[in-house]
């Protein structure tokens, strides 16, 4: 989509809130007192985002006598995991089609595992009653651009081959479906995910974690780890310290207290608007009775779905990178952003001439060179991270969580066995050269899509050497 056309979205975005709707809430709960003191644990976990959340809660269910200590620097679900789309994929390699490319020779096995992990996630939820509005609607991925048909048609056929429920829609059967003028087709995996409320994920995992035992620390961020005598690892924050024999580092885009996991990590901000919530004339206007969640297939891609109240939460498109991988609370707004998303949003749903947006926000994304999780371990094993989910870690950090546990425990599964686990992605430059290529990429990408997909040299060379930078 090219940004230009009319400007409906000047008064849409002038009362839109600058934070995130999914904890823009009352019932948004009261942070956990500091460790102020040491303790001793069995299992120490570093942050408090999904992949910590699953990976204590995952320990407990284990081993309902461990004494599992979490500690997170902010509020549980504060960053990428309370304000993210809430879509929840069973695919644990950033989509089939980059399983298929990277891991071909294990591809029906991590999809069967993802759908597993999927299942799992959503019988966690019945079981410890977590009210996140979970529906199994699986997404439709929609082609806006002639040359995009292939690209599903190629996505439909390896979800046959894998014996998926898939459609492939032309354009009257998406039409169907989402009355949208942009759509010329689209692929619809019915299964393989599904849709929830983030924060309220992240909060009903912290207090199933609670629940089960688990100490947990907010307002604790760790600034180093030490070995401690007898052999132990020693998490130093503030004003405590944890003694624990067992860690988990996951910390996400943050660097965090192990610096060499920034070297595969690249920390790109996305962005996202929520709508207020539709009429029923309105929403009869778009269809989208199936309430699946939608992506278009461009390289630069926009994902949108609907709430449980019908709003529209609209992110995506840009990705961006800042020098030397900064983080800041400022860089959670970009009004540049927001009205190109705004303005891709009424193009998209023209027939929503008037609706007005209620919040805008922006957010870390983990993303790295083969665009899904990577892990590894520190300290002879005793500490064990991962990373770079790439914007796909509501459903793979549970995944992931079990991957540290066994590898933490020692134990040899197939899990631990697969390449995913046992491989890495090549390191990505120092800077300047980090900068520098990111920005050609995001520049190669942006002329692909107009250029009906055409890679360049520099896109071609990136997937040869197996690096790379998704928006």
């Amino acid at each position: 989509m090219q940004a230009k056309g009319s400007k409906l979205w000047a008064s849409a975005l002038s009362e839109a809130a600058p934070t995130p709707y999914w904890t823009d809430r009352p019932d948004r709960p009261t942070p956990t007192d500091p460790l102020t003191t040491f303790t001793d644990a069995d299992l120490a976990v570093i942050g408090g985002g999904y992949s910590g959340l699953w990976t204590a809660l995952l320990a407990k269910e284990r081993d309902p006598s461990a004494d599992v200590v979490l500690v997170e620097s902010a509020l549980c679900g504060h960053a990428a995991s309370g304000r993210n789309g809430g879509f929840c994929a069973a695919s644990l390699t950033h989509g089939l089609a980059n399983g298929v490319e990277r891991f071909p020779d294990e591809i029906q096995d991590l999809e069967r595992l993802g759908r597993a992990n999927l299942d799992a996630i959503e019988a966690a939820v019945h079981r410890y009653g977590i009210d996140c509005d979970f529906e199994r609607t699986g997404e439709m991925e929609v082609a806006t651009a002639p040359h995009e048909l292939q690209w599903l048609r190629e996505s439909h056929d390896s979800a046959v081959s894998l014996g998926y429920r898939s459609e492939l829609l032309d354009a009257p059967a998406v039409q169907d479906h989402v009355h949208s003028p942009t759509y010329l087709g689209g692929w619809w995996d019915r299964d393989g995910v599904a849709m929830l409320d983030p924060a309220r994920l992240a909060w009903g995992l912290r207090r199933a974690c609670l629940r089960l035992g688990v100490r947990i620390f907010e307002g604790t961020p760790v600034q180093r780890i030490s070995k401690s005598y007898g052999g132990a690892l020693m998490l130093h924050t503030p004003h405590g310290e944890v003694r624990a024999p067992r860690v988990a580092l996951c910390t996400s885009a943050f660097a965090g207290p192990l610096p060499k996991v920034s070297r595969h990590v690249v920390p790109v901000y996305d962005y996202a608007l929520m709508t207020e919530p539709l009429t029923d004339e309105q929403l009869r206007s778009i269809g989208w009775g199936s309430r699946m969640g939608l992506g278009d297939a461009a390289y630069r891609f926009h994902y949108y779905r609907l709430t449980s109240d019908n709003r529209i939460l609209f992110g995506g498109y840009d990705a961006i990178y800042h020098f030397g991988g900064r983080i800041a609370a400022t860089l959670e707004s970009n009004e540049a952003t927001f009205e190109t998303l705004a303005l891709h949003f009424f193009q998209t749903f023209p027939q929503l001439d008037g609706l007005r947006f209620t919040h805008r926000w922006g957010g870390i994304i983990d993303t790295c060179g083969r665009f899904c999780a990577f892990f590894g371990s520190a300290y002879r094993g005793q500490l064990v991270y991962a990373a770079g989910y790439t914007g796909l870690g509501v459903g793979a950090t549970r995944f992931g969580a079990e991957v540290m546990l066994d590898q933490l425990y020692g134990l040899d599964t197939e899990r631990t066995r697969l390449r995913l686990v046992r491989s890495r992605p090549l390191p990505l430059p120092p800077e300047p050269l980090r900068s520098a290529g990111i920005a050609l990429t995001r520049w190669s990408l942006a002329r692909a899509d107009a250029r009906q997909g055409r890679r360049n040299l520099w896109l071609k060379a990136m997937d040869y050497t197996g690096l790379g930078f998704d928006s």
